[in-house]
């Protein structure tokens, strides 16, 4: 039975996409894994719960990451002077190509793992390779974490080194129902996601056999789209029968409905993928410092925004360097100035507030009722200590949330709670 407790400190969450609630001194009740609210006092009725003090530190709703690619952790830095398909080719793909070493996959996924725990990330949405027992491998660290994930093994039978790219369509479902079934009982935090790469790495019998899947096993979906010009006007050739790259997805039941389905980017969707991106629910993965460093542009947050499309932050390792979803608020913050300067001036660029809920509930949603402390969301919770950024003025408990998401690192994240449970 979980414990219930009281958290006390600085309390900061999202309400809406415009506004952050900060309770200076206040009370977060978890019940059996979930808040029952915030307070300015404890209630009566909690009087009995014990009170884990945190003093003047902040403390605020566990990220979330939408998207990133666990196998590319170790080689993140390397190889940013290239596009998207240049990249994958020369830097993504012979690294994953190594994960049919389970010895090796320990080693690399050991790593991602302890950095991942030490972030202030408590849910995420992971790539791994194609390799079926290397992906157990990054499951059974990840449900040792305490931390909650989808992990995907990946698909692709097409347009990939013959060292990674998979026998055949049959082949690569087969494996994929030996991994689903293999870890349908075994992890109670770390689920399966179905995870076609992208259309040029599936053949259309793969992406049927994926489809099929799907339905049986009642499995999300993850992928990318529309991510870089050179990959779009692939998938054009690749897909001659598709209105446009999401279709592609959409003709094997793969894109959203019934599917809950992440697509990754979205940096260049034409208006009737953006209309069927909203009458789909599909939620897209914003990384901003991937679409900087593989070169694909700024994509139209604030037309998504204004649109009802659900969006939430991913690092994108390895087109992105680093684990911090603060660094992709700061990034979606400036890139869609730059739109708003560059592109289009009647969108006005992201705020904090909002950012911050993209980073929270926005990416949360995904999971359920997630990413908030309003009651009845599952509780997790970052504690950060701001001490070892002093300021000689008189600043707001808003004002230091703001400071952290710009400053902050793993270093400041001093305590972590996931469904309730105390992970440091």
């Amino acid at each position: 039975m979980m414990k219930d407790y009281i958290l006390k400190g600085n309390i900061c969450y999202s309400q809406n996409l415009q506004t952050i609630r900060c309770v200076e001194n206040g009370y977060v009740v978890c019940l059996n894994g979930k808040s029952a609210g915030v307070f300015d006092e404890i209630p009566e009725k909690y009087k009995n719960l014990a009170v884990k003090d945190f003093g003047d530190k902040l403390i605020i709703p566990g990220l979330v990451d939408m998207h990133v690619h666990a196998p590319q952790y170790s080689f993140r830095s390397i190889g940013m002077d290239m596009e998207l398909l240049d990249w994958l080719e020369a830097r993504a793909f012979p690294e994953e190509g190594k994960f049919s070493d389970v010895e090796y996959a320990k080693k690399a996924y050991g790593i991602f793992v302890d950095d991942l725990l030490k972030s202030a990330t408590t849910r995420a949405c992971i790539f791994a390779s194609r390799h079926v027992e290397g992906t157990w491998v990054l499951m059974d660290l990840l449900e040792k974490s305490g931390l909650v994930s989808y992990v995907g093994k990946v698909n692709m039978d097409r347009n990939a080194p013959d060292y990674l790219k998979e026998e055949n369509a049959e082949k690569s479902a087969e494996d994929t129902i030996r991994w689903i079934e293999g870890t349908a009982k075994h992890f109670q935090n770390t689920k399966p996601i179905i995870t076609p790469r992208f259309i040029p790495s599936c053949t259309d019998p793969l992406m049927e056999r994926l489809g099929e899947i799907q339905k049986e096993y009642n499995l999300p979906v993850q992928s990318h789209l529309s991510e870089n010009l050179s990959e779009i006007e692939l998938v054009k050739e690749l897909c001659p029968t598709s209105k446009f790259y999401g279709d592609a997805y959409h003709q094997f039941g793969l894109f959203g409905g019934d599917v809950p389905t992440i697509m990754a980017h979205c940096v260049h969707p034409p208006k009737e993928e953006m209309e069927m991106m909203k009458e789909q629910g599909i939620f897209v993965a914003h990384c901003p410092q991937s679409n900087i460093n593989v070169l694909s542009g700024i994509p139209p947050i604030r037309d998504f925004l204004d649109e009802g499309i659900r969006v939430g932050l991913g690092c994108d390792i390895a087109g992105g360097t680093v684990l911090s979803i603060f660094r992709a608020m700061i990034e979606a913050i400036q890139l869609s100035k730059l739109r708003w300067r560059l592109v289009d001036q009647s969108k006005r660029p992201l705020t904090v507030e909002e950012a911050f809920y993209l980073g929270t509930i926005g990416g949360g949603s995904f999971f359920g009722k997630v990413g908030s402390f309003e009651e009845g969301y599952e509780l997790d919770a970052v504690v950060l200590d701001d001490t070892t950024l002093p300021y000689p003025q008189e600043l707001t408990v808003a004002e230091r949330l703001e400071r952290m998401i710009y400053l902050s690192d793993e270093r400041h994240v001093v305590g972590k709670f996931v469904r309730g449970k105390h992970l440091f």
